[in-house]
């Protein structure tokens, strides 16, 4: 189910010139951020737990998943390189796993391990907040690459798609209407992350066997239904 050389071409993509400047932007300003406020104000853990939780897995651990998601085989498709891919005696599962396997690498490099130092340098991993909420950038970083992965096989505007949902869904309408906050990637993977951070110093609106299924439950079907899009694309263009 892995390819290396579809893993190889497909870490080439994501880590190019341009791509890899967005990638940085955002982990290196939360990094700043935490220097800051640390500076300026000292530890404090309700200071934290908002830049970790408001920020971090808010904002930038969703749209990281978006440029990595879409980027691993979405701008294949706009250019038409995807049929080079496609030739090749690749079973479609494999292309479709393997660069799923690349892009929550991707994710979790550029979000869980940055949330993890910018929480030590925001309070000294107080009550495990640190910790907590890099699990919990660790797991979305898997749900979020699964679903816009999917999202860069059915469509050419993947990137409008990923980033409505990341900004529209997640982060205004996910902490504006609580019925919502069931079907937030952000709220599963801060259900887990509850259960390692200290009692009470990360909340969740879900509760943990809910978490667990629904995040299975996505990663498994986008991963599942690209596999299927990607066949019927292949088809088409054999046609």
């Amino acid at each position: 189910m892995f390819h290396p050389t579809v893993a190889r071409l497909t870490y080439r993509a994501l880590l190019g010139r341009r791509r890899a400047l967005i990638l940085f932007v955002l982990p290196a300003l939360l990094i700043v951020i935490a220097v800051a406020v640390r500076v300026l104000a000292g530890a404090d853990d309700a200071t934290a737990g908002g830049i970790l939780g408001g920020f971090a897995l808010g904002t930038m651990v969703p749209l990281i998943g978006v440029i990595a998601g879409t980027g691993a085989i979405g701008p294949e498709i706009d250019d038409g390189s995807v049929v080079y891919l496609l030739s090749k005696p690749v079973p479609r599962p494999t292309i479709i796993f393997t660069k799923l396997l690349v892009a929550i690498g991707v994710t979790v490099a550029f979000s869980a391990l940055p949330v993890l130092l910018a929480g030590f340098l925001l309070n000294g991993n107080s009550q495990q907040i640190a910790v907590g909420y890099a699990v919990s950038a660790a797991v979305a970083a898997v749900a979020y690459s699964a679903l816009f992965l999917l999202f860069g096989t059915i469509t050419r505007h993947a990137v409008v798609f990923g980033l409505v949902y990341a900004l529209v869904w997640e982060a205004l309408v996910g902490n504006l209407v609580p019925g919502a906050r069931t079907l937030s990637i952000q709220q599963w993977a801060l259900a887990i992350g509850q259960q390692t951070a200290a009692e009470g110093a990360i909340t969740s609106a879900v509760q943990l066997p809910l978490a667990i299924g629904m995040l299975v439950a996505l990663t498994t079907a986008a991963t599942w239904y690209a596999g299927r899009r990607l066949k019927a694309l292949t088809l088409a263009g054999e046609e």
